[in-house]
């Protein structure tokens, strides 16, 4: 076999992932709160670009006149003819201080340390009080067992109990218990009644299991009774501390498009603030024009073209998020007027056929996208739902479950309807759909079991 060098000119096509492509890939897929964070530290570092002004309304509201009122000191002076009289200051008068508008909601630690501060007790059971404090997390629960407190305080166990209990009489109610059972019956201390008392030491379990005849043959009692004193245990509270303020980072969601109704007519209007206006600065632009220094003109020259790609990509997702949200409109219209059950299957497939695009770049345009609408605020993706094949056509998993709820809610709760019931209900309205997928939807409803919903 003979072996030889040849050359070959052929033409193909080649998408090179250049690094300004990757940029805009990525710009795309930020969310609000990226977008912003990743543009000040451009801003930071390109000295090109810089923040349009806010439109000349905004100014003129935001301008201070600073021209000296005119005084009539002749009007001034009859009013006031004792310069050695000093007008009496009304104690009565209510002042309005903005402070005082301003709300403080206290976290739960700083909350019993300051019922804590309030006990006169020895400064050791003080300090163990507050080591109890520090290890309880935000729903109320200590966290830490007793004796690896008395041994980093090394004290004994015993104590350590005596100083938790005088945490769990503090409020809120339950707080410091080392488990729901423990929780529970602390918020019964002062009752008397011993029944109840007894069902949530003994029989926890199969209350939240709806056992209710089991109980009452345990305890020789009657089952509408116990069903009654099971009733009262739900409306206890499990958490004692979720009514405080957590001590975890408040996440905010910015919507980055807006669906206005406007006389009978949806608008899109997309957030600046998730896509600021961006413009390249005037003194560093005409520095770059006037030439000069060759290795300033070269970083100038850089940084230009570096603000020049990130303005365009930033218009450029600005018109995706537009378009996406207009497509999204177009194949959900009946939603926004009529709601959940309106919705109907659709794809990231759909809506890139539908305004010629990628199906990664719609999956990029709608991650971590929200939009406020009439009907509340929603992520993108949650327009995009599975399709069940039904009498009428296909409809949405999400139109599905709201059927399902509505089933549920009229059901006869003394003989509440299995999911195998709900799904031949289902196909004799003409959704075919099984009773796994009933079963499935139930639990992503937080709906419990038919078991569960059995009221005597």
């Amino acid at each position: 076999m003979k072996l030889s060098y040849n050359l070959n000119l052929e033409q193909t096509q080649k998408l090179i992932m250049t690094p300004e492509l990757r940029q805009a890939i990525q710009l795309l897929q930020y969310n609000s709160l990226e977008l912003n964070e990743y543009l000040s530290m451009e801003l930071q570092e390109n000295p090109m670009l810089e923040m349009e002004n806010p439109p000349a309304g905004d100014l003129e509201s935001l301008t201070i006149d600073t021209k000296e009122p005119e005084i009539d000191w002749k009007e001034f002076i009859e009013k006031y003819d004792d310069i050695s009289y000093k007008q009496q200051i009304d104690r009565n008068e209510k002042e309005h201080n903005i402070e005082a508008y301003i709300s403080y909601d206290p976290t739960l630690r700083e909350h019993l340390m300051s019922q804590l501060s309030l006990l006169k007790i020895a400064e050791l059971d003080f300090k163990i009080a507050e080591y109890l404090i520090n290890n309880i997390d935000d729903n109320g629960y200590l966290i830490i067992p007793t004796e690896e407190i008395a041994k980093l305080t090394k004290v004994s166990e015993q104590k350590v109990e005596d100083v938790l209990n005088i945490v769990q009489t503090f409020e809120p109610t339950g707080v410091g218990a080392r488990s729901l059972k423990e929780c529970l019956l602390l918020q019964l201390e002062e009752s008397t009644d011993d029944v109840i008392k007894k069902l949530i030491t003994n029989h926890l379990e199969d209350i939240a299991n709806n056992r209710l005849i089991k109980i009452a043959k345990e305890n020789d009692l009657s089952p509408i009774i116990v069903q009654d004193i099971c009733d009262f245990i739900k409306t206890l509270e499990p958490k004692p501390g979720r009514m405080f303020k957590s001590n975890s980072d408040i996440k905010y969601i910015i919507p980055d498009a807006t669906i206005q109704l406007v006389d009978d007519e949806y608008i899109i209007i997309i957030n600046d603030i998730t896509g600021p206006r961006l413009k390249i600065n005037n003194f560093y632009k005409n520095m770059l024009k006037d030439g000069g220094d060759v290795k300033a003109t070269d970083y100038l020259q850089d940084k230009f073209n570096s603000a020049m790609w990130i303005i365009k990509s930033i218009e450029q997702r600005r018109q995706t998020i537009y378009k996406v949200v207009e497509s999204i409109l177009k194949f959900q219209y009946d939603f926004f007027k009529v709601g959940e059950k309106a919705l109907v299957p659709l794809t990231l497939k759909d809506i890139a056929e539908d305004i010629q695009m990628h199906e990664s770049t719609i999956s990029r345009a709608t991650n971590g996208k929200y939009v406020q609408t009439p009907r509340g605020l929603f992520e993108l993706k949650y327009f995009f739902t599975a399709g069940l094949s039904s009498a009428q056509g296909d409809v949405s998993s999400t139109s599905v479950k709201v059927m399902i709820k509505d089933i549920i809610d009229k059901e006869n709760v003394k003989k509440p309807l299995s999911d195998q019931q709900i799904s031949n209900i289902l196909k004799d309205k003409g959704t075919n759909i099984s009773r796994r997928t009933v079963a499935k939807y139930r639990e992503e409803l937080n709906i419990p079991a038919s078991n569960l919903r059995k009221r005597i």
